[in-house]
């Protein structure tokens, strides 16, 4: 069974992909009186589940009338998608990064699950058991190469 945290990622993101423009603005109170939990609970499953690397972008305002805002950012659809890879890459990525450059990839359906896999145990800190800075420019050049790879196919 899933646990709430799921239910509310999943329900979040069929109302954005129903959503024209891909943004949705949401009350917190309203969400969490509706799957019946605390509203920290909402703001967990924005926090971790919506984030700037998995391609989202959130505002927020407080206060009375105050909402929540949520923006799926798409990937460019035409060839300039390595540009925009190799740009968001840069010369060093650290695994949080580098995991939601393959989670958006896999997301757009340009890389299946079995590769978006493959990426994500490549990019693991404990393979690429090296020092800091070392380790992230690695695996900056490791993602590009194995993205070369996938994209060219």
């Amino acid at each position: 069974m899933r646990n709430i945290s799921d239910i509310i990622e999943q329900y979040l993101k069929k109302i954005l992909q129903e959503s024209p423009n891909k943004m949705i603005e949401i009350q917190r109170n309203d969400l969490a009186d509706e799957f019946q939990c605390v509203p920290s609970q909402i703001n967990y499953v924005i926090s971790t589940r919506f984030t700037l690397e998995k391609g989202y972008v959130v505002e927020s305002k407080r206060g009375g009338g105050g909402y929540i805002r949520i923006q799926k950012i798409t990937l460019p659809q035409d060839c300039s998608i390595d540009h925009y890879l190799f740009q968001s890459i840069g010369e060093q990525i650290d695994q949080s990064a580098a995991e939601g450059v393959i989670y958006q990839l896999e997301e757009a359906e340009i890389v299946s699950p079995r590769e978006a896999n493959l990426l994500r145990t490549a990019m693991c800190r404990d393979v690429l058991a090296l020092k800091l800075p070392l380790r992230d420019q690695i695996r900056a050049k490791l993602l590009k190469a194995m993205l070369i790879s996938i994209l060219t196919r």
